[in-house]
């Protein structure tokens, strides 16, 4: 595989191999959680391995970047990849085995099958920004679940949409897994963790912590009574004086059925896709009404 022999994880490249250990685990009895990733780890994913450990006695590492949920434009040839140092993450936070298979083992030739999730929950925010991703996703995920078929599957809430989708599948689906959601793990300035993040300047980096900083302050004028809408166009003010660029979407949506919201009379989230240069940054925060 040319994989340096100085990484302490077991890495395999196959679907057979894969299936393999899976079925050694199960034959003594050990649960198995699983973390889709496209790599290039940092805190953020290693929180998911910490939570997958604590939910199962196995956990497997997808290492994939998936072809299928990048655009024509988008950076699927830039992406950063790190299997070396994606290893070395994955080990140190307690994940067991590292699936990081080639293209053509997820999409074998005349590969002719894709999953499309449809409706509401698709029909919003990187839904409409980025035509087809979610088909790729469900369609990865879903190749991912029955090759490990995992007790359960960990997957973080900055792609919140993502989330809602991947559950909605896996219910459509029968698919025999628990799906958990974690947490979004910030920097200590409120920057959410993402692999795109190596893509900001110096400068573009100092100033890109202030879409959290703005989406927060939106929220709480939210919940003060403000009206929605008035709160949402003074975060795409204040972004573009900050030096944001494109807004793909600035919304307040439910928080289990994606629906658009203007006024705050249930379990809500705000939702942001904004770019930083050329940096697409999305975010999301709950924003929940008081208890009268």
């Amino acid at each position: 595989m040319g994989l340096s022999a100085a990484r302490k994880i077991e890495v395999v490249t196959t679907v057979a191999e894969l299936r393999a250990r899976i079925a050694e685990w199960r034959a003594e009895g050990l649960t198995v959680g699983l973390v889709p990733t496209m790599g290039a780890l940092h805190e953020g994913h290693m929180s998911l391995f910490r939570q997958a450990k604590m939910m199962a006695d196995k956990v497997v590492v997808s290492v994939f970047v998936n072809p299928t949920q990048f655009g024509p434009n988008e950076d699927f040839d830039a992406y950063p990849r790190k299997l070396e140092e994606d290893c070395f993450k994955a080990k140190m936070a307690g994940a067991s085995l590292v699936f990081a298979p080639a293209v053509e083992d997820m999409y074998p030739k005349g590969n002719a099958t894709l999953v499309d999730v449809t409706g509401p929950i698709v029909d919003c925010l990187c839904g409409l920004a980025r035509p087809g991703h979610f088909r790729g996703v469900a369609t990865v995920v879903s190749k991912l679940l029955l090759m490990v078929l995992p007790d359960v599957a960990i997957f973080g809430e900055k792609d919140y949409q993502q989330l809602m989708v991947i559950r909605r599948m896996v219910t459509d689906l029968a698919i025999p897994v628990r799906i958990e959601g974690a947490p979004i793990h910030r920097e200590v300035d409120g920057l959410a963790l993402s692999s795109r993040n190596a893509y900001l300047s110096d400068s573009e980096r100092a100033n890109a912590n202030r879409l959290y900083k703005s989406l927060w302050q939106a929220g709480q004028d939210i919940l003060g009574g403000k009206r929605v809408q008035d709160a949402l166009d003074w975060v795409a003010d204040e972004l573009v004086r900050l030096g944001f660029g494109r807004i793909d979407y600035l919304e307040l949506r439910d928080a289990e059925t994606l629906a658009e919201m203007d006024r705050l009379d249930r379990p809500a989230r705000l939702f942001a896709a904004v770019f930083m240069g050329k940096t697409r940054l999305i975010d999301n925060l709950p924003v929940e009404p008081r208890p009268q």
